[in-house]
């Protein structure tokens, strides 16, 4: 297995590339010269955000409180190449009483169940073949989580605007909407 620590982060970014609609998302940590990118989908990047947001505010105070840290923001671009060491399959994310850190983990893979159902039924169309595991941890102080958190919501809300009708978003080449007379396809 190859385990990817970062401990803390020089820096640790959610972000998107391309256009809106066609957009492909990413996490990106790095520390000494050392930069390990994956990729993930837009949901993954919203239930992210939005869970160390809620676990945050449990554990770390409010933004702006004395255990929740200085603020942080980071809104420089994703580093260059955008090339994925790996697609995630499995996000976690816990606190750490003993240091007062978030630990966050990204994995190639589902969880060991799931992953034993899939081989039982003999999918032979595994996107990591045989390739050895790997998975990426990092370790945040809470006030760069939170700032993580924050860009994982900008990030998202960079893309396609949303019909202020029904919520689905809107094309650039038009758009039928199921509230307004239309139908849905």
């Amino acid at each position: 297995m190859s385990l990817h620590v970062f401990d803390p982060p020089d820096r640790f970014v959610a972000g998107s590339v391309g256009p809106p609609g066609e957009r492909t998302f990413f996490l990106q940590a790095s520390a000494d010269g050392r930069v390990v990118t994956v990729s993930l989908e837009k949901e993954q990047v919203r239930l992210l955000g939005e869970s160390l947001v809620e676990m945050l505010d449990q554990v770390a105070g409010p933004e702006g409180s004395p255990e929740a840290g200085e603020p942080f923001v980071d809104n420089a671009p994703l580093d260059t190449p955008f090339d994925d060491d790996f697609r995630v399959q499995r996000l976690s994310v816990a606190w750490d009483d003993e240091v007062d850190r978030v630990v966050l983990e990204a994995h190639d893979r589902p969880d060991p169940e799931e992953l034993a159902a899939l081989e039982a039924e003999g999918e032979a169309e595994l996107p990591w073949g045989a390739l050895p595991p790997q998975s990426v941890r990092v370790v945040l102080a809470p006030a760069v989580a939170r700032a993580f958190a924050e860009r994982c919501a900008k990030s998202i809300e960079g893309g396609r605007p949303n019909c202020p009708f029904c919520g689905q978003p809107l094309d650039p080449r038009g758009h039928i909407c199921p509230r307004a007379n239309g139908y849905r396809r």
